[in-house]
């Protein structure tokens, strides 16, 4: 919601609650009690905030409902001693009234009192879970921006023209030379251009297909790499027709082509999908220049597409001084 329709819904209520409990009583019934239908604004008005600010967005959870419950008790307390402390302590001092009969226990002041502090609480809540809703959808539509700019992003960049270029020359050179790898790495390049011009358009693509990208790209940086043996990549896929997202899985792999030491370790990949359950397991050895971090701004738009793709994900990344791993775990079962 934005914020100018979520402060127009404010100023509206306590309007309407500034008629029903001091205008209306006061100047058309006449019933002359202004003091306490003070205190009751008062009192509403700071439990309204108190519960929309604080215990809404700490206790509200459709899927544990005693939390809810918890936070409805602790707004309700508030309230009544919020009022108590007004009408029976504070009045009385300055103004020697109070609200209740002299003599009135505070446990009967407390139930009597539950019924008006509803009103606030209900009202507050829902105001606080609209802004939550709001602002998670807007948080969804930023996220699907994102998605799509980094889509265009990787037409644009993640194949780009010096990488085409040097697999080109590693291709003409295999042509020269006749080598029989020639005309597989040219299928390769056209497998990898193909999926960067129509699939990544797709909000989700069959598994098989994000996964023969990876190959395609793997066996194009084979070219270049003196100890291409040191690729190891474990694959068991049983259900390759399974939905995922485009360019999930990719980012981290050229994350370690990018980063990764080939002269003496290469990398181990591991893709299994037992249960349908995907388990993307990847370990590369930094170069001994690269001690920093080398998680960039591809894996930060990925975990972000996780987070709202697949909230039940579980990635752990270990980036220490010579080595980065991804353990990736993500439940297709729904997809």
């Amino acid at each position: 919601m934005k914020q100018k329709q979520l402060l127009f819904l404010h100023v509206f209520y306590w309007s309407m609650f500034l008629v029903g409990t001091i205008i209306v009583p006061e100047f058309v019934y006449k019933k002359g009690y202004i003091e306490f239908e003070l205190t009751y604004l008062l009192t509403s008005l700071i439990c309204f905030y108190f519960n929309f600010f604080f215990i809404v967005p700490r206790f509200f959870d459709i899927n544990k409902l005693y939390k809810a419950i918890m936070g409805f008790s602790i707004s309700v307390t508030f309230f009544v001693l919020i009022r108590y402390f007004v009408e029976e302590v504070l009045l009385p001092y300055f103004l020697g009234i109070s609200n209740y009969p002299e003599g009135t226990n505070f446990g009967y002041y407390f139930f009597d009192n539950i019924y008006n502090s509803v009103t606030s609480i209900f009202i507050s809540t829902v105001f606080c879970l609209f802004k939550i809703y709001s602002n998670l959808n807007e948080e969804r539509m930023q996220l699907a921006e994102q998605k799509k700019n980094a889509e265009l992003k990787a037409l644009k960049t993640q194949i780009n023209p010096h990488f085409i270029f040097n697999t080109l020359n590693n291709i003409y050179s295999l042509v020269y030379q006749k080598s029989d790898k020639a005309l597989p790495a040219i299928e390769e390049l056209g497998q990898l251009l193909r999926y960067s011009t129509k699939d990544l358009e797709k909000d989700f693509i069959s598994l098989d297909k994000e996964i023969g990208y990876i190959d395609s790209l793997t066996e194009l940086e084979k070219l270049r790499i003196r100890n291409p043996e040191l690729i190891t990549i474990d694959k068991n896929i049983q259900h390759p027709h399974l939905a995922i997202s485009p360019m999930l899985l990719v980012p981290f792999v050229e994350n370690a082509f990018k980063h990764g030491d080939f002269r003496n370790k290469g990398f181990e990949l591991k893709i299994s999908d037992q249960n349908k359950v995907l388990h993307f397991y990847l370990l590369n050895f930094k170069k001994e220049k690269m001690k920093d971090s080398v998680s960039g701004i591809g894996i930060q738009n990925v975990k972000k597409r996780l987070e709202i793709l697949y909230p039940k994900h579980k990635l752990n990344i270990k980036d220490s001084e010579t080595e980065f791993v991804v353990d990736l775990k993500i439940d297709l079962r729904n997809e």
